[in-house]
C-alpha cells in the first residue's frame, strides 16, 4: 500500500510550501481539508492564504523562523474559512523547514509537512510530547508567565518552595524537587518535595568538594543534565548509591544565581525519561533564575521581619504590674518605612514616690535612625524619671539630651560629613509625660509639642484636656515645660496618643479628633466580655477605626497626607462606671464636670476654655443657650485677666437628666474687688459683663472666697419644642 493511501485513510494531507517560488502544492486530502476539490493541485501562496484565518496566518512566519533557528518541527493550528468568512474546521499543520540556497546565493527554505483536522480535546485525554515548536512554545510562555507571577507573590522561603513544588511544566513534569543552599564550604538542603521526611539526611551538611551534582553545580556555576541513570552512574559514581534508591531516571541540576553569585542549586528529578531538549533546558534555566530571585527576595524579607520584630520587642516595653484601682492598655502600629519601624513609643515607669509615669512620644521620621533615636530617648526619659525628677525637669533634661545627641551627629562636623544630609540632620521629638497618683487620681502633665490628652467621662462625654506645654524636645536645649494638674475621677478614662492616630487617613487635628470621639463614646462592654477586657477592646477599636478596613470609608479632607506611625495608651480609673464604655446602672445620671486654669501669661487659653465648655455640653438641647454659655464664660475669664493680677480657675458642672439638666459655671480669682453694673456708652468696648449675666443666665451671683471671690451663673436646659402650625 502506498504512503499516500495510508495518509488519506487517516484523513491526513500532504503539502509543500516553496518560499522561493511562492507556490504551495497540495495532495487531494490536503486540498479537501482546505475546502477545495479533493484532487492534487499547485496554487499560488495568495490563493492558499485566503483559505486561512488572517490572525492564524500571521503567526506562521514567526513559528517557521523559530523552527528554523531551533532545528525543530513547525507546528501551528489554522482555522479554515469558507468564501463567506465562516470557520469550516481547524487543522493542525506539522512541517519541517528545509534550507535551500538559491542561484543568486541567498538563503531560502521550503516546508514539507502534513495537514490534519483536529477536534477539541476531551477531558481526561493525554497526548505524547514531541519536540515541536508552535503549541509547545505557546504553552511554555504561558507556563513561565504563571510561574513568574506565583514566585513573585511568595513572601517567605516556605512559600517559594511550595510554589516550586506545584509548578506543572508543559510536556514534562518533575516529581522530585530539592533546593540546596550554601553555608561556608558546606551544602545544605533548604527544602524538598516528592521525598519522604528524613530522606534529605545524607545530603545535609555535605562538603562542596563532594562528588555530587549539586556540589559541582555550586562550584562551577554550570548546569548538569543527566538524561539516564547510566549518565548519573558514569559521571558521579561516588554518590550514585544515594540517588539510586529514589527510583528516578532523569535529573537536572541547575545553579541558583543572583547578581553573578551562585547561592545554591536546584534539582529536578523525573520518573519518566527526559531528553532535555533545548526547549526543555530553556524552561528549566528560566525557572531556576526566577526561583533564585524569589529565594533572594524571601530571604531579605524574612531578615527584615526578624529585624523589625527584634526592634519592636526591644524598644516597646511591656506595661508594668497591675496598679490597684487603675487599668492600662496600649497599642503600637508602625505604618511607615520599609522595615516597619518608626519613632513613636510609649512607656510606663514606676517612680520612687510610689506613683507611676506614663510617657508617649514621637521622634521625627519613619526610618531606622528615628527608631534608634527613639530607643535612646526612651531610655534617657526612664532614667531621669527613675531619679525622682518632676515632670517638667524630666522633659527639660530629655530635651537637652536629644539636642546634644543630634549635635554630635551633625553632618558638617566630625565623621559622617559625606553621608546623606537629610538622614544625618538634627531631629526633634514630641512628648507627653504624665505622673499619676493611683490613690487620688491626680495627674501632673508636662507636654513638649505633643497632642493634648483626651478624657472620657463616666457618662460618655469626651473632652480634650488643654495642658500647658513647651517646644518639642531637641530644638532648644534649655527649655521650660510648665505642668498642668487635674484629677482623673473614678470611672473616667484618659487617652494619650501620637498624631498618627489622629491624622491617619487624610485627617487634620479637628476631623481626626471627631472621628476618635465617636469611637471613644461608643459602647464596648459587649465586646469586652471579661473584667478589664473592655479597655483592651477599646484600644483595638481605636486602631481599627483609623488603620483597619473601615478606615477607607472615613478619609479626611487631606487625602494625600502621608501615613504615620501610631501609638496609643489608655488609662482607666476604676469606679462607679468605666470611662472606656462599660455601662453601669446609676440611680441618677452622674455629674459631668470639668476644670481649667487660665494663667495671666496665657490669655490664648481663653479659646481653650470656650472649646472645653462646648465639648462638655456637646449634647445640650438648645444651641442658642450653648452660645450664651460660651459668651458668658469668655467674658468672665477675660475680666479676671484684665481687672486682676491673678489666674482664673474655671469649674463647669452639668447635673440632671438629659433635657432637664442644670449647668453651673464658676470662675474663681484671688481679687477681693467685686464686679458692679456699669452703664457703658454706645461706643464703649467694655463694661457689659454684668448686663450679659442678667440677660442670659437663669441665676448668677458673686461669692467671697477668703482671699478672692467666685463669680458664678446657672442655666437650665430647655428642650426645643416642635414647631406648631
Amino acid at each position: 500500500m502506498r504512503t499516500e493511501d495510508v495518509l488519506a485513510a487517516v484523513a491526513t494531507g500532504l503539502w509543500r510550501w516553496d518560499n522561493a517560488s511562492g507556490t504551495v502544492s497540495l495532495d487531494g486530502e490536503a486540498a479537501r481539508l482546505l475546502g477545495l476539490p479533493a484532487e492534487p493541485v499547485e496554487l499560488p501562496e495568495a490563493a492558499v492564504r485566503s483559505r486561512f484565518h488572517p490572525v492564524d496566518w500571521n503567526e506562521v512566519n514567526g513559528i517557521v523562523n523559530l523552527a528554523v533557528a531551533e532545528g525543530t518541527l513547525a507546528e501551528a493550528r489554522l482555522r479554515i474559512m469558507d468564501v463567506d468568512g465562516r470557520v469550516m474546521r481547524t487543522v493542525r499543520s506539522r512541517s519541517k523547514p528545509l534550507e535551500r540556497w538559491s542561484a543568486d546565493g541567498s538563503l531560502d527554505y521550503e516546508l514539507i509537512g502534513t495537514i490534519q483536522e483536529v477536534a477539541e480535546p476531551q477531558p481526561g485525554t493525554t497526548a505524547v510530547h514531541t519536540p515541536i515548536t508552535g503549541d509547545w512554545r505557546r504553552s511554555r510562555e504561558a507556563f513561565l508567565l504563571d510561574a513568574g507571577r506565583a514566585l513573585a507573590e511568595a513572601r517567605s522561603t516556605a512559600e517559594v518552595l511550595r510554589v516550586a513544588a506545584s509548578l506543572s511544566m508543559p510536556g514534562f513534569n518533575p516529581d522530585g524537587l530539592a533546593v540546596f543552599g550554601v553555608a561556608g564550604d558546606r551544602l545544605s538542603v533548604i527544602g524538598h518535595h516528592g521525598h519522604d521526611a528524613g530522606d534529605e539526611g545524607p545530603f545535609t551538611d555535605m562538603a562542596l568538594e563532594t562528588d555530587y551534582p549539586a556540589a559541582e553545580v555550586v562550584r562551577t556555576g554550570r548546569a548538569i543534565y543527566l538524561p539516564t541513570p547510566e549518565d548519573y552512574r558514569r559521571r558521579f559514581p561516588a554518590t550514585w548509591p544515594l540517588a539510586q534508591r529514589f527510583d528516578r531516571v532523569s535529573w537536572a541540576f541547575l545553579p541558583l544565581i543572583v547578581a553573578g553569585r551562585t547561592m545554591g542549586a536546584w534539582m529536578a528529578a523525573f520518573r519518566q525519561p527526559a531528553s532535555f531538549s533545548p526547549d526543555e533546558r530553556s524552561v528549566l534555566t528560566t525557572v531556576a533564575r526566577m526561583l533564585a530571585q524569589a529565594l533572594q527576595r524571601a530571604g531579605v524579607a524574612e531578615s527584615e521581619r526578624e529585624l523589625t520584630t527584634g526592634l519592636q520587642r526591644s524598644m516597646m516595653p511591656q506595661l508594668g504590674p497591675e496598679i490597684p484601682g487603675m487599668r492600662i492598655a496600649a497599642r503600637y502600629v508602625p505604618t511607615g518605612g520599609g522595615l516597619q519601624v518608626g519613632g513613636d513609643w510609649y512607656d510606663m515607669i514606676p517612680l520612687p514616690s510610689g506613683r507611676f509615669a506614663l510617657v508617649i512620644g514621637d521622634v521625627q521620621g519613619h526610618d531606622v535612625r528615628a527608631a534608634g533615636l527613639m530607643g535612646q530617648l526612651r531610655i534617657a526619659v526612664r532614667a531621669y524619671a527613675s531619679e525622682g525628677h518632676r515632670p517638667d525637669a524630666v522633659l527639660s533634661r530629655a530635651s537637652r539630651f536629644l539636642a546634644g545627641l543630634c549635635a554630635s551627629q551633625d553632618p558638617h562636623t566630625g565623621d559622617g560629613a559625606d553621608d546623606d544630609a537629610d538622614a544625618r540632620s538634627p531631629r526633634f521629638a514630641t512628648c507627653l509625660y504624665v505622673e499619676c497618683d493611683p490613690r487620688t487620681g491626680t495627674l501632673e502633665v508636662a507636654r513638649a509639642g505633643h497632642p493634648d490628652p483626651a478624657v472620657r467621662m463616666t457618662d460618655g462625654t469626651v473632652l480634650t484636656r488643654p495642658t500647658a506645654g513647651g517646644l518639642p524636645l531637641g530644638i532648644v536645649p534649655d527649655t521650660d515645660y510648665p505642668t498642668t494638674r487635674f484629677t482623673l475621677e473614678p470611672g473616667e478614662t484618659m487617652m494619650l496618643c501620637t498624631d498618627g492616630l489622629i491624622e491617619t487617613g487624610g485627617h487634620d487635628l479637628d476631623t481626626g479628633w471627631a472621628r476618635l470621639r465617636a469611637v471613644l463614646e461608643a459602647d464596648t462592654h459587649e465586646a469586652g466580655g471579661h473584667e478589664g477586657g473592655h479597655l483592651e477592646v477599646l484600644a483595638d477599636l481605636l486602631v481599627r477605626a483609623v488603620h483597619g478596613p473601615s478606615s477607607h470609608h472615613t478619609t479626611g479632607p487631606l487625602a494625600d497626607r502621608r501615613e504615620d506611625d501610631i501609638a496609643v495608651v489608655l488609662l482607666c480609673r476604676e469606679g462607679g462606671g468605666c470611662g472606656c464604655g462599660t455601662p453601669v446602672a446609676h440611680p441618677a445620671r452622674p455629674v459631668r464636670r470639668t476644670m481649667l486654669t487660665v494663667a495671666q501669661a496665657e490669655p490664648e487659653r481663653i479659646a481653650g476654655a470656650r472649646r472645653q465648655v462646648r465639648e462638655l455640653l456637646h449634647d445640650w438641647a438648645d444651641e442658642e443657650q450653648l452660645d450664651a454659655v460660651v459668651l458668658m464664660v469668655s467674658e468672665m475669664v477675660t475680666n479676671v485677666l484684665v481687672h486682676t493680677d491673678g489666674d482664673a480657675l474655671l469649674v463647669a458642672e452639668a447635673a440632671g437628666e438629659l433635657g432637664e439638666r442644670r449647668l453651673r459655671v464658676e470662675v474663681t480669682d484671688s481679687s477681693d474687688e467685686l464686679p458692679h453694673k456699669r452703664h457703658p456708652g454706645e461706643m464703649a468696648s467694655s463694661g457689659r459683663g454684668v448686663l450679659l449675666m442678667e440677660m442670659l443666665a437663669d441665676a448668677w451671683g458673686v461669692d467671697p472666697r477668703g482671699e478672692g471671690k467666685s463669680i458664678w451663673f446657672e442655666l437650665y436646659e430647655q428642650s426645643k419644642q416642635p414647631d406648631t402650625p
